[in-house]
C-alpha cells in the first residue's frame, strides 16, 4: 500500500520531490565528505609520520657543535629513546639551478641533506624510505606540485650536476609554511659540495613518553645545549602538516552545518506545502476516523523514501568529490591507514542525516492534532492570524506601488510564515560572504601580521654568517641613503633564559628593536616601549602562564632582569615561541637579523629586491607579496576552492528554496488570489506582489546574514585560525565583492526563482476557490 501511495505521490509532486532529494543528496554528501576527508587528513599524517619516524624534539642549529656532550645528555635523560645530529647544508637558492632555472625567488631556505640512519627518513611518493645512488637527487614535493621540477631533470650545485630521480616526502619540511625545505642526495655527493654552503644541524631526540616534550624541553634548556635555532616539537610538525587543509575541511565542516540545517528548513516548506495542497483529504480522513498515527505513516513513509534516496545520492557523490579533495593530501602525506574508517565515518554521517530527516519530519507532522475536520473540508485551506501590520493600510500609502505595498504588508502580516525563508536566506547569505572574507583575510597583505611579522615591502634575513653584525649595519647604511625607502627597521633575534614559576629555567628567543616601525596584531595589549618591557607570543604566554601586566625574569649575564610584559601577540614564525623587547645586550649570541623595509614607490619593489639580492648575496631578499604566496600559497588555494563552492551550494540553495515557498504560497493563497482576481488585480500585479515579497525578505536576511557573518563568522573563523597559533583575527572585507556582487547574485536567483515559482497563479481560476 505504501509503495502505491509513494508512487502515486511522487508522480504528482516530481518538482517538489526532486527538490526535496536534492537538498537531502547535498546534506548528506557535506557531512560525508567532511567526514571523510577529516578521518583522512589525520589517517595521513599519522601515517606519514609514523613512517618517517618524525622527531619528538627537534632543535636547529648554527655554529659550532659539542656533539659529546649532547651525546652524554641523551644518554643520561632517562626519558630518551633515540637522538642523532643530521647535517643541513643551506645554499643560497641562486645558486641552485633546475632546468636553468634558479630558485633565486624562493623565500624557502634550500638545503641538502643525506638520508638518516635512526629516524627522521625523507620517503619517497610510495612511503618508502628513500634510497639514493651518486648523481641522483630528490626534490622536495611541493616543487613538483608548482611545476619548478620534474623527473630527469637537470639540477646544478657549484658546477656539480644531478639528475631529479624523484620528488621526497619530508615530515617535517612538507608545509610551505615551515621555512626550509631538504633536497636528498647521497653521501659521496655530500662531501663533494658540503663546502659550497653553510651547515646547520638538526638536533634530533625521539622520546619514550611523548606526554613528557614540555619536561624534556625544560631539561635541554637548562642543560645549556646549542640551541642557536628554532625549536620544533612533534605536536607542531602535526599542526603544520594539517593547516592547508585543515582550514578547507573547517569551512566544508562549517558549510554542511548549515546546509543540513537549511535542508530541514526545506524538507519543512515541502511537506507543508504537500499538507496545505492536501488539506481538504486530510478532513475527510479524521471524518471518516483514521487515527493521526495512521495518517502520518503515509506522509512518513513518502519522506523516508525521499531521504533514503537523497542519502544514497549524497554518499555516492561524495566519492565522486572525494578525490579532488583528498589529492592535496595524498601528494603531500600519502595514502592514510584509515581510509577504511573514513568509509565507516561517512555512513555514519549518512545515518545520521537519515535519522534526523525522519524525527524532524514526524515532528512537524504533529500539527495533524490541529486541524479541525469540519474546517479543512468546508475550507480546503488552513486559516492563519494575520497580526503585526494592523497600522499598515493602504489608504496611509504614499510612498510604494500598491501591489509593493500589498507585498510587504503580507510579510509583516504573516511573520512567523515567512521566518523560515527569512532563516534560509540569511544562512546562505552567511555561506557566501564568510569563506569569502576567510579567503580574503589570509590571501591580503596585512594577513601577515597575524603571523608574527610586520607588514612591510621588503624583507631581508640574514643568518649562518660570519661578521653578520657589520653585514646587516652594511644593509641598514645604503638603506639610510636609498631615496626610494621610506622607512626600515631592523630586529635582532638573540637567546636568552627565562625564570619559570616552578624554578627552571627556559630558552626565549628575543626580538630585539624597534617594533613601532612594522608593527603586528597584538591579541592583548602593545609592543613593548620602553626597556623594562616585553611582548610573548601567545604560545609562549601560554607555556609561561604570563598576562599583560605580569612580570617575567630574564636571566643575563648570570644577573636576572625583570620584565613587564606589555603585549601578546600571534606568531606561528620559529615554532611559535617568540618574544620582542627593546633593551640592548651585547653579549648573547646573535642568531639572525630581519631587516623590512617600505618603498615609497610601490611600482620600484621588483626592482629594489633584484638590487639587493644581487649587492647583498650573503642575505636573503624577499618581495612580502611573494613571501605572502610562496609560504601561505597552498592554504590560500585551499580556502578559495572553498569559497567558490560555498557561493555555488549557496546560490544553488537560494534558487531552489525560493522555489518551493513560492509553490508553497501559492497553494496556501489560492482563496486570496482568487479573491485578488475577482477584484480586477491581473496575473502581473499577483506576480509584483509575490516578487516584492521576496525581494523584502531577502533584502532583510542579507542585512542579517551579513552581520552575522562578520560576527559570529569572525569568532568562528578566529577560532579555526587561532588553532593554528594566530590568537588575534579580523576579517579583511573585499566591500565590492562582499556587499554589491554577493548580493547582486543572490537577488538575481531569487528573483528569477519567485518568477517560476508564481507561474501558477495564473491558472488558479475564481469559481474553484472562492467558498461560502
Amino acid at each position: 500500500m505504501y509503495y502505491r501511495i509513494i508512487r502515486n505521490d511522487i508522480s504528482k509532486s516530481k518538482l517538489i520531490t526532486l527538490t526535496t532529494t536534492i537538498f537531502v543528496a547535498a546534506a548528506a554528501m557535506l557531512v560525508s565528505l567532511s567526514a571523510i576527508l577529516v578521518v583522512n587528513l589525520s589517517g595521513s599524517i599519522d601515517t606519514l609520520m609514523k613512517q618517517a619516524k618524525t622527531p619528538h624534539f627537534m632543535q636547529m642549529h648554527s655554529g659550532d657543535i659539542d656533539t659529546v656532550r649532547l651525546a652524554d645528555f641523551a644518554e643520561q635523560n632517562s626519558n630518551v629513546d633515540e637522538y642523532q645530529v643530521l647535517e643541513f647544508l643551506n645554499v643560497d637558492g641562486a645558486q641552485i639551478v633546475i632546468d636553468g632555472n634558479s630558485l633565486a625567488d624562493s623565500v624557502q631556505d634550500n638545503g641538502f641533506s643525506t638520508q638518516s640512519e635512526k629516524f627522521d627518513y625523507l620517503l619517497d611518493l610510495d612511503g618508502n624510505v628513500i634510497n639514493v645512488s651518486d648523481g641522483e637527487i630528490y626534490v622536495p614535493v611541493g616543487y613538483m606540485k608548482d611545476g619548478t621540477a620534474k623527473v630527469g631533470d637537470k639540477v646544478v650545485i657549484d658546477g656539480k650536476k644531478f639528475t631529479v630521480a624523484g620528488f621526497l616526502r619530508d615530515s617535517q619540511m612538507n608545509s610551505l609554511l615551515a621555512s626550509s625545505k631538504r633536497f636528498l642526495v647521497s653521501e659521496n655527493d655530500y662531501a663533494v659540495i658540503k663546502n659550497f654552503g653553510s651547515t646547520e644541524y638538526l638536533i634530533e631526540f625521539r622520546l619514550k613518553d611523548l606526554s613528557e616534550i614540555s619536561a624534556f624541553e625544560t631539561a635541554y634548556t637548562s642543560a645549556g645545549l646549542e640551541a642557536n635555532g628554532p625549536t620544533i616539537t612533534y605536536p607542531l610538525f602535526k599542526m603544520l602538516n594539517a593547516i592547508s587543509d585543515g582550514l578547507m575541511i573547517a569551512v566544508i565542516l562549517l558549510v554542511s552545518a548549515l546546509v543540513v540545517a537549511i535542508a530541514f528548513m526545506c524538507i519543512r516548506f515541502t511537506l507543508l506545502a504537500k499538507i496545505e495542497n492536501d488539506y481538504r483529504e486530510i478532513g475527510v480522513m479524521k471524518a471518516i476516523g483514521l487515527r493521526i498515527s495512521d495518517i502520518k505513516k503515509i506522509y512518513l513513509a513518502k519522506y523516508a523514501a525521499t531521504a533514503a534516496a537523497g542519502c544514497i545520492l549524497g554518499f555516492a557523490l561524495s566519492f565522486v568529490f572525494k578525490g579532488m579533495l583528498l589529492e592535496n593530501i595524498r601528494l603531500y602525506m600519502g595514502e592514510s591507514e584509515n581510509s577504511s574508517f573514513a568509509l565507516l565515518f561517512g555512513i555514519i554521517g549518512i545515518l545520521l542525516v537519515f535519522l534526523a530527516i525522519i524525527a524532524y519530519v514526524s515532528g512537524v507532522l504533529r500539527r495533524f492534532r490541529k486541524i479541525s475536520a469540519a474546517e479543512a473540508i468546508r475550507f480546503g485551506t488552513s486559516h492563519e492570524k494575520n497580526t503585526g501590520a494592523e497600522r499598515f493600510n493602504l489608504s496611509g500609502n504614499r510612498l510604494f506601488n500598491t501591489n509593493i505595498f500589498l507585498g510587504v504588508k503580507d510579510v509583516l502580516a504573516r511573520k512567523k510564515l515567512y521566518a523560515t525563508m527569512l532563516a534560509v536566506l540569511m544562512i546562505s547569505a552567511f555561506i557566501i560572504i564568510v569563506p569569502q572574507n576567510l579567503h580574503n583575510t589570509i590571501s591580503s597583505k596585512s594577513f601577515i601580521k597575524y603571523m608574527g611579522i610586520g607588514n612591510s615591502d621588503i624583507r631581508i634575513d640574514i643568518q649562518q654568517s660570519d661578521n653578520i653584525s657589520e653585514k646587516a649595519a652594511e644593509i641598514i647604511k645604503t638603506m639610510s641613503s636609498d631615496s626610494a625607502i621610506s622607512k626600515y627597521g631592523m630586529l635582532t633575534t638573540k637567546t636568552f633564559k627565562a625564570k619559570t614559576e616552578d624554578g627552571s629555567e627556559e630558552r626565549l628567543k628575543i626580538e630585539l628593536g624597534d617594533h613601532s616601525i612594522f608593527p603586528v596584531e597584538y591579541s592583548e595589549g602593545r609592543a613593548p616601549a620602553a626597556e623594562d618591557e616585553i611582548a610573548l607570543s601567545a604560545m609562549n604566554a601560554d607555556e609561561l602562564s604570563k598576562k599583560v601586566g605580569e612580570i617575567i625574569t630574564l636571566v643575563i649575564e648570570g644577573k636576572e632582569k625583570n620584565l613587564t610584559v606589555s603585549g601578546i601577540y600571534s606568531d606561528i614564525t620559529n615554532g611559535g615561541k617568540t618574544a620582542k623587547a627593546v633593551f640592548t645586550n651585547n653579549s648573547a649570541d646573535i642568531m639572525w637579523y630581519v631587516i623590512c623595509a617600505e618603498l615609497s614607490d610601490q611600482s620600484l619593489i621588483d626592482s629594489k629586491v633584484s638590487e639587493y639580492a644581487d649587492r647583498f648575496d650573503y642575505a636573503k631578499v624577499s618581495d612580502i607579496d611573494e613571501y605572502i604566496a610562496q609560504t601561505y600559497g597552498s592554504t590560500i588555494s585551499s580556502v578559495g576552492k572553498a569559497s567558490n563552492s560555498a557561493i555555488a551550494v549557496a546560490l544553488i540553495i537560494t534558487v531552489l528554496v525560493t522555489l518551493l515557498f513560492m509553490k508553497m504560497l501559492i497553494a496556501k493563497d489560492r482563496y486570496s488570489i482568487a479573491v485578488m482576481k475577482a477584484f480586477g488585480f491581473t496575473h502581473s500585479d499577483i506576480k509584483a506582489q509575490y516578487v516584492s515579497r521576496s525581494v523584502f525578505v531577502l533584502i532583510v536576511g542579507i542585512v542579517l546574514g551579513t552581520l552575522l557573518a562578520n560576527t559570529l563568522g569572525e569568532m568562528l573563523a578566529g577560532a579555526v585560525i587561532s588553532s593554528f597559533g594566530a590568537s588575534t583575527f579580523q576579517f579583511a572585507v573585499n566591500p565590492l565583492s562582499a556587499y554589491l556582487f554577493s548580493p547582486l547574485m543572490m537577488i538575481c536567483s531569487v528573483l528569477i526563482a519567485t518568477m517560476i515559482g508564481t507561474s501558477g497563479a495564473g491558472q488558479i481560476k475564481i469559481s474553484e476557490n472562492i467558498k461560502e
